[in-house]
């Protein structure tokens, strides 16, 4: 039986073109990017260009990026190395209740630390309002951090707003990218973000290489203890293979950016169309208008989502209840949860997130194993 993949939030498929940047790496770029040998230069060369690529794809200059394992070192440098950083006698730092794990955990650590901490509500439409993050700021607020695109509802944030605002209050506004980039376009010049996260497995490349935009003149204290690697911002020897993956990756959604995103509006509408026409007792979370062009969120009423991510992968289908790194978790999604919905009703919802090797012919054949799926799973759920 053939399996499709509808689960591109999680992690992609490393591209073609990516695998080729990875593997000639391996084999024949094995020096130290610290040594001044031959060997050494020609890692530290592939370093910078990959440093240029991921710079180029969201106009920011090469000295600009830090690499690190991936988006969830990237939030952690972020928040806690600013916030740490920073001289004020009293800390205030701002989020939001749908934020990833990644941004929740440390902004925790900082409360335990005796940072005052604001986790702003966030309504049905998942979107967070710029006025709310406007009330909260006081005059010790040091840091506002708040996600680009949400991982399970797909919901764009409206961040150059949010930016002027906490810019406009002398605090300094970092965001969680790791779902947006090469999504949509990501300009940190136009946003005004100071700190942007950003992870290389969402978007074509292997897993354990990310980085952080951090803009000049931004102070960051250590979160790891070691050498001078990353002008002193992340120490530890250089992932290069992974770097240059990277880098390669950024290169290619930023020429495929509009119209992978045309196409998979298309395919995600079509399945979302398709659902609610033909289900009834289903309907999309969030915003259906500001959110990313793949991503949709669907509950399926009197269904528990698990039985129907097993269902539909007995068929051959990849999906999710949510995000991945939560999965295994009984208790509903945090992101549903926040944005009003029931526990029931949360537990029946799906992720589908779609990405570059779908096809039209797969949406269909997804679609119609959703049709036998629910119908099968609320006959059971009648009988039980």
């Amino acid at each position: 039986m053939q399996h499709f993949y509808f689960d591109h939030n999680a992690t992609t498929p490393v591209a073609p073109e990516v695998l080729e940047t990875v593997v000639s790496c391996l084999g024949q770029v094995y020096g130290n990017a610290s040594s001044i040998h031959h060997f050494g230069q020609a890692a530290k060369q592939r370093l910078e260009a990959a440093r240029r690529q991921v710079a180029a794809l969201i106009n920011a200059s090469a000295a600009e990026i830090v690499f690190t394992s991936g988006g969830t070192e990237a939030d952690n440098l972020a928040i806690l190395g600013l916030t740490r950083a920073s001289a004020a006698a009293r800390k205030h730092v701002i989020t939001c209740a749908i934020e990833h794990p990644a941004v929740l955990s440390p902004a925790r650590q900082l409360g335990a630390e005796g940072v005052e901490i604001t986790c702003l509500r966030v309504g049905s439409s998942g979107i967070v309002s710029p006025e709310d993050i406007r009330r909260a700021l006081r005059p010790e607020t040091v840091l506002v951090s708040i996600m680009h695109a949400n991982n399970e509802l797909g919901t764009l944030q409206p961040i150059a707003e949010m930016a002027r605002i906490a810019h406009h209050a002398g605090a300094a506004l970092h965001v969680d990218g790791v779902q947006a980039l090469g999504k949509v376009p990501v300009d940190v010049q136009a946003l005004g973000v100071d700190l942007y996260s950003m992870s290389g497995h969402k978007l074509y490349a292997p897993k354990g290489v990310g980085a952080l935009y951090a803009r000049k003149g931004t102070r960051l204290a250590p979160v790891a203890y070691g050498g001078h690697h990353e002008r002193d911002r992340r120490p530890g020897t250089e992932n290069v293979p992974g770097i240059a993956a990277f880098g390669a990756a950024a290169e290619l959604a930023a020429r495929l950016i509009a119209e992978d995103a045309e196409r998979l509006a298309m395919l995600r509408d079509r399945l979302e169309n398709a659902v609610l026409e033909r289900i009834p007792g289903t309907g999309v979370n969030g915003s259906r208008w500001n959110r990313l062009p793949n991503t949709s969120n669907l509950y399926f009423d009197g269904i528990d989502g698990e039985a129907m991510v097993i269902a539909l992968d007995l068929r051959g289908f990849a999906v999710s209840t949510g995000a991945a790194c939560s999965s295994g978790a009984l208790s509903p999604s945090h992101v549903l949860k926040a944005i009003g919905l029931s526990d029931e009703r949360a537990r029946a919802s799906m992720r589908f997130s779609l990405g570059r090797t779908n096809t039209a012919e797969q949406v269909d054949a997804l679609i119609e194993a959703i049709l036998a799926s629910v119908a099968h799973l609320r006959r059971i759920s009648v009988h039980a």
